[in-house]
């Protein structure tokens, strides 16, 4: 009797053909679900990256302008060699880069683009007149 018993649950062991395609399928919903909400993920990264790299440059400049009283002629991207009487050097994140600087007597106007990555092409502008930075935008500063 146990070896009939035995017998058949041998015959039981292991999934069906069936089983193993439901599975698939369900691990292929649930991948098409999740990579293009990743992905967005990585974009939204990058754009608070940028930023972020926009405020930290408007302060490095607030803060020349407290010593000096009067805003820098030009900034640069760190590392770089700078006049520290004239110029202010910023450091951005790994893929942003400082692509543009104006300053305008009692104002200044000052970009970050995203030059490689997830948010690449995009830019974001801080405007020290309307008091912060913009959304991010795609294309070049304004």
């Amino acid at each position: 009797m146990f070896a009939r018993i035995a017998a058949a649950r041998k015959k039981d062991e292991g999934f069906t053909l069936i089983e193993l395609l439901v599975v698939v399928i369900i691990i292929g919903i649930l991948a098409a679900i999740a990579i293009p909400v990743f992905l967005n993920q990585r974009e939204s990264a990058a754009k608070a990256s940028l930023t972020s790299d926009a405020r930290n440059g408007a302060i490095e400049i607030e803060t020349f302008f407290t010593s000096k009283q009067a805003y820098p002629t030009a900034v640069i991207a760190a590392p770089a060699v700078f006049d520290a009487d004239t110029e202010v050097q910023v450091q951005t994140s790994a893929n942003n880069a400082v692509t543009g600087y104006t300053e305008a007597g009692t104002s200044f106007i000052f970009c970050v683009e995203a030059t490689d990555g997830a948010a690449d092409g995009w830019s974001v502008t801080y405007n020290s007149a309307t008091g912060g930075t913009q959304d991010p935008v795609f294309g070049a500063c304004a």
